[in-house]
């Protein structure tokens, strides 16, 4: 994690409790994690925790702009803690690993529309598809 989950949350105006340091820790270690995911890391680490509690810790801390959410088209919501840097990401296909792509020019947005319709622009969301090393080696491996 890159900063102490006590002090985040502390910092974002939000109470310190074990089920949101536990969220954030389990983010923190499993970036691009579903929600159930997310359950199932809280739970190994405090114990019985609801589904509900989760989405409640999950849904406060990206309004706070502590951790991010990302809607991959026909795919559940992921989180990651990696915020404030407009990076995108790439996902395979195959498999729906997903890894992060920083910004071609870095800044946020790292990108320009061609037409914005009298919109301020502040951030850009890219998704990358394509099919990952992995189960290229693998579906390679198929065919011979």
């Amino acid at each position: 994690m890159r900063h102490d989950p006590v002090a985040l949350l502390r910092e974002h105006g939000l109470q310190v409790t074990a089920q949101r340091v536990a969220v954030l820790r389990a983010v923190s270690r499993r970036p691009h994690c579903t929600a159930d995911v997310v359950a199932e890391e809280v739970r190994a680490e405090i114990g019985a925790i609801s589904r509900q509690a989760v989405y409640d810790a999950l849904g406060t801390l990206v309004e706070k702009g502590i951790i991010r959410r990302i809607q991959p088209a026909g795919s559940p919501a992921l989180y990651e803690d990696r915020v404030a840097d407009n990076h995108h990401h790439v996902i395979c296909r195959t498999c729906g690993k997903t890894v992060d792509v920083d910004c071609a020019v870095g800044e946020a947005p790292c990108l320009t529309a061609a037409d914005d319709s009298g919109y301020q622009i502040d951030e850009a969301e890219v998704i990358f598809w394509g099919t990952c090393p992995a189960c290229l080696a693998e579906s390679s491996r198929k065919e011979r």
